[in-house]
């Protein structure tokens, strides 16, 4: 059961034969073919721990490393390549131990603790890969925001004088592989010393495969995904490879690159997949020649989609497929292959099609968008770009010298035809035609729009609705299909700039031109002179009235003869109108030109008042005064004799004396009835000396009064004399004796409760 367990561990790790040659490992390791021959192997490293090696066989040894098998060179002994991964910050490799002065010059580094495979290939093809895994210790901590060993891949044509050319960099770019160059995101933390560090962004984390852990095949904190090292070359022309890996600056955190085994030969290079997912796929209709570049007398077997297609040297692609060709090297046993997919991009639908324009002047010449046909000749397909408009097929096709300008293109020629140069996303292109003419059809000028001045300002200027008031008298007996635009001028409207908005107020007083551009979709149907007229009526002594009407009375209502029509809001339809009740009431004229023009009559009820109390402050000398009580719906103005009118109902400093008080309609509705008032006062003083003159002590008129009584005292409160309405008055005498002047008082009382007191002198 324990050896069981033991043998599970141990396959969970790669196995490293370190006893191996540098040309065993590159003869018949990396490069293992019968189409491939190296010589001059050699290979340096680590010499002071021998017999173990820095350079070393390697096999997966049923681990989930990615390759089978294959070379390792590492910074350090290959055996410590075997995993699990274990965390070692420190160093046991010795200081004599040196860099690589190639690897120094090709990255800029430092290097100690070199590894080195060198020999020289001669290529069959005129192209060179092989796979690689790249793994580092440094990949811990903040190690990769800062530090990386270096590694390279190196090579040139044998004798040549030329710098070396690094293969082991990030695909598309000049960039080395490093931990530096390929890491995940680091984030901030607290490095072996105890220090805080603050971490770094993710570099081409694509290639980064991951950081490993104690169950990994290689005792490595992380590594890189399987990378390709490829370059163009010269078949036939033998080239020094070098291949080398150290540590930078300082012997610690080593690290290694896996070269897999096999992977180091010439190839069929087709170039880049031509497919959709890669941007390149081969346009509708396209060929592509796919050509090994190598002698016809070989033998050849081509393959879409693993069918064989051809046998012949080359072969043309005229459909999709997965394409692959085996090329033996007769009479030799070598075989070498190649493989490309290929997709075709959509066909791009076009439509040819014209483009009519309108001709303000017959000379065959005119103003043209052609960026009106845009959705036209791609057939409106959305993920087509219209790459411009060329005056011949040529530039079209050769994507020179586009049209400047092209929504205000004019035409060189008459009836001439431009070409559109349409593209997918891929830069595949189909040209389409589009045909310049001028437009054969007409339509007569309209009749002047005239439109009313309605506004309060008779100035002219008056808003069109160029929909409503215009367009139907422009399209007048045309296609239904056909749609106006308007323009201040004719070049305006050819070159369809500064369009008039639908709600347009003429800039010229009274009569003003534009021009409506008439369309058929794209095409230009006719441009049209439109003259807009606007016609002013203003009429004298129009002003809205207010007029009374008198209760269960008429009013006519008039305005002035020799309008074209006339319309009463009570629906007559003459010069003026008879009313019998309260309200607004309009009427609206208008002129020869139909230029309506209404006016306001505000008819209002009017009635005679009727006078129904009246509130008398008497017995109160020139204090006197009278308050008319009235109802009615009127302007009225009072009187209290018929003669004299005031505004006001109260009147004051009224005489005592008998008065009939009226109110007056002053709309000339009628007089109110007349309402009897008596203003009452007593007499200051009398003479009682038989000269008939003030010989008694009475009240004027108080005999219209109510009934009442009055008593009258001396200065001692001694009761006089007593009165009511039958009494003559009082002659001065008690008991028949004559009193004597002074001043006596009276107390005058009322059914109603009212009382009046005074006094008076008596004087002899």
């Amino acid at each position: 059961m324990l050896c069981c367990l033991s043998f599970e561990m141990n396959g969970q790790y790669i196995s490293i034969d370190d006893g191996r040659t540098a040309q065993d490992l590159i003869s018949n390791v990396l490069v293992n073919s019968s189409c491939a021959s190296t010589s001059g192997e050699t290979g340096k490293g680590d010499n002071y721990r021998l017999p173990q090696q820095s350079f070393a066989y390697f096999n997966r040894n049923g681990s989930s490393f990615p390759f089978e098998e294959g070379i390792v060179l590492a910074s350090s002994t290959a055996q410590s390549a075997i995993g699990p991964f274990v965390s070692d910050l420190g160093t046991s490799d010795s200081v004599d131990w040196l860099g690589d002065n190639d690897l120094n010059q090709i990255l800029g580094i430092n290097s100690v603790d070199a590894t080195v495979l060198e020999f020289d290939f001669v290529p069959l093809t005129d192209y060179l890969s092989f796979n690689y895994i790249f793994a580092s210790n440094e990949y811990q901590y903040s190690y990769p925001c800062e530090y990386s060993d270096g590694f390279a891949f190196l090579i040139k044509e044998v004798g040549s004088t030329d710098p070396y050319k690094n293969l082991a960099v990030i695909p598309g770019t000049n960039t080395p592989v490093s931990s530096v160059n390929v890491r995940p995101q680091i984030v901030p933390g607290t490095g072996p010393n105890g220090s805080p560090y603050p971490g770094c962004a993710a570099s081409n984390e694509t290639y980064f495969n991951g950081l490993n852990t104690n169950t990994s095949p290689v005792n490595y904190a992380g590594q890189t995904t399987v990378m390709t090292a490829q370059s163009p070359v010269k078949k036939g022309v033998p080239y020094h490879v070098k291949l080398v890996v150290a540590d930078a600056s300082y012997r610690y955190l080593d690290s290694a690159v896996f070269l897999q085994a096999g992977s180091f030969a010439s190839k069929i290079d087709f170039g880049p997949n031509r497919t959709s997912d890669n941007s390149n796929p081969l346009c509708f209709g396209e060929t592509f020649l796919l050509d090994p570049k190598l002698s016809p007398a070989y033998s050849y077997k081509w393959y879409r989609d693993n069918v064989e297609v051809a046998t012949t040297p080359t072969y043309t692609v005229t459909q999709p497929g997965n394409y692959k060709v085996e090329i033996t090297l007769t009479p030799s046993s070598c075989l070498l292959a190649g493989e490309i997919k290929i997709d075709y991009a959509p066909e791009i639908l076009s439509t040819d099609t014209s483009l009519l324009q309108c001709d303000d002047n017959s000379d065959g010449f005119s103003i043209f968008d052609l960026t009106k046909v845009n959705s036209i000749v791609k057939n409106n397909a959305t993920n087509i770009t219209n790459a411009g408009f060329y005056e011949t097929l040529q530039n079209a096709q050769d994507k020179t010298s586009p049209i400047a300008g092209p929504e205000m293109y004019i035409n060189k020629t008459p009836n001439q035809t431009v070409f559109a140069r349409l593209e997918n996303e891929f830069g595949c292109f189909k040209i389409a035609e589009v045909l310049l003419q001028i437009a054969p059809t007409s339509i007569p000028d309209p009749s002047p729009i005239n439109k009313c001045d309605e506004d309060d300002q008779q100035d002219g200027i008056y808003e069109f609705n160029l929909d409503l008031d215009v367009t139907p008298q422009v399209l007048l007996g045309l296609p239904s299909q056909l749609k106006a635009h308007y323009y201040l001028t004719a070049n305006d409207a050819l070159a369809e700039i500064n369009v008039l908005p639908n709600l347009y107020k003429n800039a010229t007083a009274f009569n003003q031109t534009i021009y409506a551009r008439v369309v058929n979709g794209p095409d230009c149907y006719d441009v049209v002179k439109v003259d807009l007229v606007v016609n002013t009526f203003n009429p004298p002594n129009f002003e809205d009235e207010s007029k009374y009407l008198c209760k269960n009375g008429s009013l006519e209502l008039i305005v002035a003869t020799g309008f074209a029509s006339y319309n009463w809001s009570n629906g007559s339809t003459s010069n003026s109108t008879t009313v019998t009740t309260a309200g607004d009431y309009t009427v609206t004229v208008t002129d020869s030109k139909g230029c309506p023009k209404t006016k306001k009559f505000t008819v209002i009820l009017s009635e005679p008042a009727t006078i129904t109390d009246a509130v008398v402050n008497d017995f109160s000398g020139n204090d006197n005064s009278v308050l008319i009580k009235y109802t009615g719906a009127g302007n009225y103005e009072f009187s209290l004799d018929g003669k004299h009118f005031q505004d006001d109902p109260q009147f004051n400093g009224i005489a005592p004396g008998i008065y009939n008080a009226v109110a007056h309609d002053k709309n000339e509705c009628g007089m109110s009835n007349i309402f009897p008032i008596y203003v009452l006062d007593y007499p200051r003083f009398f003479t009682p000396n038989n000269d008939s003159h003030n010989d008694f002590w009475i009240i004027e008129n108080s005999d219209k009064l109510p009934e009442y009584k009055i008593y009258i005292f001396d200065r001692y409160g001694k009761l006089l004399k007593q009165m009511n309405q039958s009494s003559s008055g009082w002659s001065g005498q008690f008991n028949g004796q004559q009193l004597p002047a002074d001043d006596y008082w009276f107390t005058l009382t009322f059914e109603n409760g009212k009382n009046v007191k005074g006094h008076f002198s008596l004087i002899r």
